[in-house]
């Protein structure tokens, strides 16, 4: 059974470069970002997996008004196991992507793929992040479908939207409103994260917290700031206090993470006043921050409070404090089966021995966890997502999706 799951994907060179060529066509950006959403791609992703061979497809649409037909897609693809729905393996990657960026840092157009050599690749926007795990998964499938090998386990692959900025229109909302989808016992594999041996398997992931930063004083000529209350300075030392004293006070460490600590960073910065000679009477930044599991999202918000506080008297300004985004993250335990299992079918594939890590990026898993079901998070990556000239390797391409098939078999391994 294996050597004729393993001889299919070993074939599908070509089929996983139609497949991601595709679906790099189709830019699945959020409205939030300045896209139309996933509708298009998703669609494209229904029909193709229908025409070859794949036609259990059930869609989850999440209601957004802003996106193109007013829904954001989630879509799952199951085939039957021989065990039925007593032991399933679902396999999560997302069909939106990130902007190209600035295009002049590209060799080519992002949305058209680029075939490369020494090694073997393909080049173009959300090829690795997160077409990559999209395409294993869906030739791990097909191999079974192919050769008319039913797998020992169900699989279940789920292509949601929305991950990039916060997964409320993609895991979130499937949590939320569907959580009948999902059983404690379920295994899960989200192939949206790893390191270039392959080595790593993702059990834990940092706190999440995305916040804005408005901040508003008194607008007046930039000769009589005596006059003003300058709402551009009062923001710049918030955002440096944040930065450092937020770091100090949660200042532990944890190995199973890199970096092993909290990460406070101001990143996001609007635009204010037009022209040198006037201070501005408003200023807006944002705050990405990455927190050891140990410290609470709350007990960061209490200190944030403070630290605004002291800006506010100092300056004689107010400063309005927006959440964008927060997520706490339950850990997956290293004894989890999905752990074993996928630390086997690792070592039979790429021949290295596993080892778990902790993360800082957010990934879907961490709504699943906090559900009670154990995620493992893992990919064989070059690591090249959200850069120019984002691409991925063919042999990793393939190499996981033999790892995925090995997941679905009686054993694992």
């Amino acid at each position: 059974m294996k050597d004729k799951l393993f001889g299919f994907i070993d074939n599908s060179v070509e089929l996983a470069v139609e497949l991601e060529t595709e679906l790099t066509k189709r830019p699945a950006i959020s409205p939030e970002s300045g896209g139309e959403g996933e509708l298009d791609k998703c669609l494209f992703l229904e029909g193709w997996l229908k025409s070859h061979g794949i036609t259990r497809l059930e869609r989850y649409d999440a209601p957004d008004d802003r996106a193109k037909g007013k829904v954001r897609p989630n879509l799952i693809a199951t085939i039957e196991g021989s065990c039925g729905e007593k032991e399933r393996l679902w396999i999560l990657s997302h069909i939106d992507v990130v902007p190209p960026g600035e295009e002049k840092l590209w060799n080519s157009d992002p949305w058209t793929v680029v075939r490369a050599d020494n090694p073997p690749r393909i080049i173009g926007r959300g090829v690795e992040d997160n077409q990559q795990g999209l395409v294993s998964s869906v030739l791990a499938a097909m191999a079974f479908v192919s050769q008319g090998i039913i797998p020992a386990r169900t699989i279940k692959l789920l292509f949601v939207c929305d991950e990039e900025v916060g997964s409320f229109y993609g895991i979130e909302w499937l949590v939320k409103n569907h959580s009948s989808l999902f059983r404690k016992d379920d295994m899960v594999l989200v192939p949206d994260g790893g390191d270039k041996k392959g080595e790593f398997i993702e059990i834990a992931e940092k706190n999440i917290l995305w916040a804005g930063f408005t901040t508003k004083g008194k607008q007046a000529h930039g000769s009589r700031p005596d006059l003003g209350a300058n709402a551009f300075l009062a923001a710049s030392d918030l955002a440096v206090r944040l930065h450092f004293d937020l770091s100090a006070k949660f200042n532990g460490r944890d190995s199973l993470f890199d970096p092993d600590y909290s990460t406070f960073q101001p990143t996001k910065k609007e635009a204010n006043v037009p022209n040198v000679n006037t201070i501005p009477g408003e200023d807006v930044f944002f705050m990405d921050m990455r927190i050891l599991p140990r410290y609470s999202t709350d007990a960061v918000l209490e200190e944030i409070e403070k630290i605004k506080s002291k800006i506010e008297k100092k300056y004689h300004v107010t400063v309005e404090v927006i959440i964008h985004h927060t997520i706490e993250s339950k850990p997956t335990s290293v004894q989890a089966d999905v752990v074993k299992k996928l630390t086997g079918a690792i070592g039979e594939v790429y021949g290295v021995k596993p080892i778990p890590v902790g993360i800082g990026g957010g990934t879907v898993a961490a709504s699943l966890r906090n559900i009670g079901i154990d995620c493992a998070v893992w990919t064989k990556t070059d690591v090249s997502m959200h850069q120019p000239n984002e691409y991925a390797l063919l042999e990793n391409i393939l190499g996981d999706a033999k790892v995925m098939a090995l997941l679905a078999s009686s054993d694992g391994a």
